[in-house]
């Protein structure tokens, strides 16, 4: 018996591979055979005539891909909404459709000019009419998805194609009757495998391998149990026939040479309209405004990229380009998501770029109170290195303390109210907590290509390079340095034990004695070895001088230990005579505040290791509160903790001669970070060289 489901379908008079618009058709322009073509197009017509009406629509020269009338348009009902190809290849084939459609009583819907979406091949109905399954990523913009959402009134769910073989959503993915899905997971994003699972039950799924899905087993015709398709392997047809599901293959390889199969040669045009069905678009919109130096630094390139790869779309609609080479740019950028859960990841990096909401857009941030100490409510939105301001009861707040991963909270003071970065740990009840990403919004400094190219002693942008020239970084460091030693500003070194194993010690002591450094962090070792280098001559029981190690010499640095845990304090050992030079005497001859951070693996340790974590991040807060430059020099623990507290703003200069160490302080992401592989003993003779040749004092005027 012939069902009463009614399919369209182009005759293909005219097809051939004359372009390429999608992998399947490189290498195949002109190598399919129309004969062949033409015999595996009528064996699926008529396949698809012993179970279903089939009506046909006139091919028209010089459209070859016209015979893929599944891109013909989305029907549902008497409604259906005409495909805006992607591609100036097929858009020919638009007036076509629209005049079919028209002359068979269909209300015709047409989505604006530049919105692609085509049809059928990138919207897919559940069997049952209970919702629109609905594509994006390659042909389809998700921007058109709450279009169809209120022109069909239909609840549409937004999916995101990751492959490119699978460039249509019914290259992959086909519903089924009674509420089974096949489809291969492989072409869809972490998020929309998740949001399949959550709509369609566990047995109810037949996901299928790779070696299926590239034969096109998803672009299958469905008509009640039978399932028409060019392949299916063995394994899958037992699958489908164990849930009560007939296949019939059909042969179309002439057609997979242009990416098209059984259910891209059809377009069914009888739908099942779900009794209660209701418009509903999850999809969410914000338009963010940008500013500053966009092109050069790369920012718009990075900010729409981000975009995309996180799951969302844009459609930029301002973009005023600066009329100077000094001159900033600005855009507008319309941002789409499928969900609000998504929109919170891609705001919160955009923020992160120095993105804000457009000042019709703009609403307080949504704050929640803490109820249990030391926990945030959920959704919290984690701060960044970057200096940040947060919308409450309609006036932008400064957040204090500035730092990375921490919550913002919320608090009303006798000065009135006041946002502050708090760690989790420090969250007390009565604290009110951002969350989400409206009301908040980042500063970033804008740079120039100029500024950041400029021969003058300006700071270097950020990037890591073991090739770029050791002097010339140490150049400009020395100039930075010197600059801040005579304007009273404050230097922070993070120092690890490498630096005494290499021979850097010596030129450290200078650079404290000086007055070139305001504060120094370290571990138990940095400390450990510093004295045993003065006290006994070795580093790691190594002799200094001849580099050879000493005998007993493994013991030496427990007998510092154990000499400075004798008086009680370094401080204390240093006054007594007992500490007579290095780095920890001159930091406590010249008044350095110093903290020394323990961890599980230390002897001793010192007295003066502060080995409660908790105290020890405070402590480090409280020396790097203020600085202008931050030294990290071969220390990968400390320098990351060091890192992850400090403000964008502060100069870093990161030094190692390991690059993942290096990279890990770069990813940061300020503009005023560098890193450089090289041996830090190395790095740091070098820069007290430069700074003896910087005997004029610095004029504001130059760099």
């Amino acid at each position: 018996m012939v069902s009463q489901i009614r399919f369209l379908m182009c005759a293909p008079d005219h097809y051939d591979v004359d372009y390429v618009i999608n992998p399947w058709m490189e290498g195949n322009i002109h190598k399919s055979s129309r004969d062949r073509a033409v015999e595996q197009w009528n064996k699926l017509y008529n396949v698809i005539k012993n179970h279903a009406i089939v009506d046909l629509v006139a091919p028209e020269k010089g459209w070859p891909d016209m015979v893929f009338s599944a891109n013909a348009g989305l029907v549902l009902g008497e409604n259906v909404v005409l495909s805006r190809f992607l591609h100036k290849e097929r858009q020919g084939e638009e007036p076509y459709f629209q005049q079919w459609f028209e002359n068979n009583g269909f209300n015709v819907y047409t989505l604006p000019k530049d919105l692609p979406f085509e049809g059928a091949g990138d919207a897919l109905l559940d069997r049952e009419g209970r919702w629109l399954w609905a594509g994006y990523g390659f042909r389809s913009e998700l921007d058109s998805h709450p279009y169809l959402a209120k022109w069909l009134d239909i609840e549409v769910i937004s999916l995101r194609l990751m492959d490119e073989r699978f460039y249509h959503l019914d290259t992959c993915f086909c519903p089924l009757a009674n509420g089974y899905l096949l489809y291969y997971p492989g072409a869809f994003d972490s998020y929309s495998n998740r949001v399949i699972e959550m709509r369609v039950a566990p047995e109810k799924r037949i996901a299928i391998e790779e070696a299926d899905a590239v034969n096109f087993a998803c672009n299958a015709v469905n008509v009640d149990s039978i399932v028409i398709m060019n392949k299916a392997s063995d394994n899958l047809k037992s699958r489908l026939a164990e849930v009560g599901f007939q296949v019939i293959e059909t042969p179309l390889t002439e057609f997979l040479k242009a990416g098209g199969a059984a259910k891209c040669l059809t377009l069914r045009v009888t739908e099942p309209i779900g009794e209660e069905i209701h418009a509903n678009a999850s999809v969410e919109s914000r338009v963010i405004r940008m500013e500053g130096h966009l092109l050069d630094a790369g920012l718009i390139n990075r900010a729409l990229d981000l975009i995309v790869e996180m799951g969302g779309s844009f459609q930029v609609l301002k973009f005023n380009l600066g009329e100077q080479r000094q001159s900033t740019s600005a855009a507008e950028v319309r941002v789409s998501a499928p969900s609000h859960e998504v929109m919170e990841e891609i705001i919160s990096q955009l923020i992160d770029l120095g993105a804000v909401d457009l000042p019709q857009d703009e609403r307080d941030s949504k704050l929640e109170p803490v109820i249990q100490a030391g926990v945030a409510p959920d959704d919290f939105y984690v701060s960044t290195i970057y200096p940040t301001e947060v919308r409450v009861n309609g006036e932008w707040l400064k957040v204090q303390n500035q730092r990375m991963d921490g919550a913002i909270a919320i608090s009303t003071t006798a000065n009135g109210i006041v946002a502050k970065c708090k760690l989790l740990r420090d969250l007390e009840i009565g604290d009110k907590v951002v969350v989400d990403v409206l009301g908040i919004r980042t500063v970033r400094k804008a740079e120039s290509r100029e500024q950041r190219n400029s021969q003058e002693f300006s700071f270097m942008s950020s990037g890591v390079s073991s090739e770029r020239r050791v002097e010339l970084v140490v150049e400009q460091v020395a100039w930075e340095l010197r600059k801040i030693k005579d304007s009273g500003g404050k230097v922070v070194v993070t120092a690890g034990p490498v630096v005494i194993h290499t021979g850097g010690g010596e030129h450290l002591c200078r650079l404290v004695r000086e007055g070139y450094v305001q504060g120094l962090l370290g571990g138990n070792a940095i400390a450990v070895h510093d004295m045993e280098q003065n006290l006994l001559g070795t580093s790691l029981g190594v002799d200094m001088k001849r580099g050879v190690a000493v005998r007993g010499g493994h013991r030496h640095h427990l007998k510092v230990i154990n000499t400075i845990r004798r008086f009680g304090s370094i401080a204390k050992a240093v006054e007594a005579g007992v500490v007579k030079s290095g780095v920890m005497y001159e930091c406590v001859k010249n008044n350095i505040p110093f903290s020394l951070a323990g961890s599980i693996r230390d002897d001793g340790p010192l007295p003066d290791t502060q080995m409660n974590l908790i105290l020890a991040q405070q402590e480090y807060s409280k020396i790097i509160e203020g600085a202008d430059m931050i030294l990290m020099l071969s220390s990968m623990l400390h320098s990351i903790g060091v890192g992850n507290m400090t403000p964008a703003g502060v100069k870093m200069v990161c030094v190692d001669i390991n690059p993942a160490v290096v990279t890990k302080l770069s990813d940061r992401g300020s503009i005023e970070s560098v890193g450089v592989v090289t041996d830090v003993g190395l790095f740091l003779s070098l820069l007290t060289q430069q700074l003896d040749k910087l005997t004029s004092p610095y004029v504001a005027n130059v760099g």
